[in-house]
This record gives structure tokens, sequence and C-alpha cells, in this order.
């Protein structure tokens, strides 16, 4: 029985990861040079058909190019991806909400991974707690999501704000934005942490992919429309 990864040398690609956790492996581009974007990304669009690349570089879209041609350079998620095959489509829709302008390289980053593994994404930005008001008017298209993203840095407020308005379940996302009080994003993660709306649920700072992989997760065990 053959083993159930690819070994580089430098790397052992995980060809299994899709028949143990209904999404295949997504390359982590930070730290890793073009070339062993190219060889690892070779390896998993030969399996799976799609490919995610986070934190990556523009160096490493211009390699991936020359192999792939359709490769995308998503600059504010800085993400790359490569599709050959589409992805089966999921149920529902995921709603990526931000507080502000400066909270969008995060969101992005979970509207780029929803994207590639089929999911319908609706982005709602600029939405803070400093004009609730904004977030009010909103509130029809966020009640219509089966799972919402909410992405905000400062004191993290904003998923509390949003989870005490909808009947669906919100993944909080805390960015490294704000003055220097707010430490990098910790303020913000603890806030979130912290929240007194009942249903979020909150991932590192700035995981704009972790959050997107697990609304993922929820959207896979939506029933199929005209299903039982």
């Amino acid at each position: 029985m053959s083993e159930p990864f690819v070994d580089l040398g430098f790397a052992r690609v995980d060809t299994d990861r899709t028949r143990r956790c209904g999404f295949p492996e997504v390359i982590f581009g930070a730290g890793k040079t073009p070339e062993e974007v190219v060889a690892i990304g070779k390896v998993l669009l030969e399996k799976n058909g799609v490919l995610l690349v986070t934190r990556a570089n523009e160096e490493q879209h211009r390699a991936l190019s020359a192999s792939f041609p359709t490769a995308k350079w998503h600059a504010r998620a800085r993400s790359l991806t490569v599709e050959l095959e589409p992805w089966p489509k999921s149920e529902g829709v995921v709603g990526v909400i931000c507080a502000g302008t400066s909270d969008l390289p995060v969101a992005d980053e979970a509207a780029v991974t929803l994207e590639i593994f089929g999911n319908k994404v609706d982005r709602i930005t600029d939405v803070g707690v400093a004009g609730v008001h904004r977030l009010i008017a909103a509130r029809d298209r966020l009640e219509a999501c089966s799972v919402l993203i909410v992405a905000a840095g400062m004191e993290g407020a904003l998923p509390s704000a949003v989870a005490g308005l909808v009947s669906k379940p919100v993944i909080a996302v805390p960015t490294s934005v704000g003055y220097g009080a707010s430490f990098g994003g910790l303020a913000a993660l603890l806030g979130m942490l912290n929240s007194c709306g009942s249903g979020v649920t909150v991932v590192n700072i700035d995981n704009g992919f972790g959050a997107a992989y697990a609304a993922a997760q929820i959207t896979r065990l939506l029933p199929a429309k005209g299903g039982s």
C-alpha cells in the first residue's frame, strides 16, 4: 500500500487530506521559496485540481504562473489560487463582515479561501460599532447567511454586536489593526473571547484562513436543496 503522502525531501505533501478532512492541504507560503511552492503545488493540483497558497508573495506567484498560467494573485489577501477543476459547490452563503477597511486583508483572505472551496460569499465592509447604524442597516443580509465571519481590530466589539442581531453562528477574527494599546490584536482577541454574544467562536489574530476553513466545514453539513 502506498503512503498517503508524497515525500519531496523538503516537504511531505499530504495527498490524503481531502478524504480525511473534506478539503485538500493548503500551502502556507511564508518562509517557502518559489521553487518549493511550485513543487508542492504540482503534487496538490494533480491530486485535487485546486490549490490555495496563503501568506504568499508576488515572486511565488510569478513562479507558479510559469507552470500554471491560470494562477491568480490576490494581492490584499496575500493569497494565490489555481483552479484546474472547480471544487464542488456548498449550500448556503457565508457572510464575511469587517469593521473597517483596514481589516480587509484578513477579510479578503477569508473570502478567497471560501471561494476556492466552493462557497458563496457575501462581503459586508466598514460596519464597525463606531457607526452601528451601518450594521443594523445590513441586518437582513446578515440573517440571510448560513454562517458569519466577523473581522475586527481595535477593541474587537463587532462580533458581539453581530451575534446579538442574528440567529447564525459567528466566527470572530481579531485583527492586528489598532493603536498601541491594542497590542497587535491581543486586545481584540481578549475582547472576543470575553464576548457576551452567544454563539461566538474565536480564531487566532489575523487568521482569516482558519475562520474560512471552519465556516466551510459548517456549510458542508447543510442539506442540498431538495434533499431530505
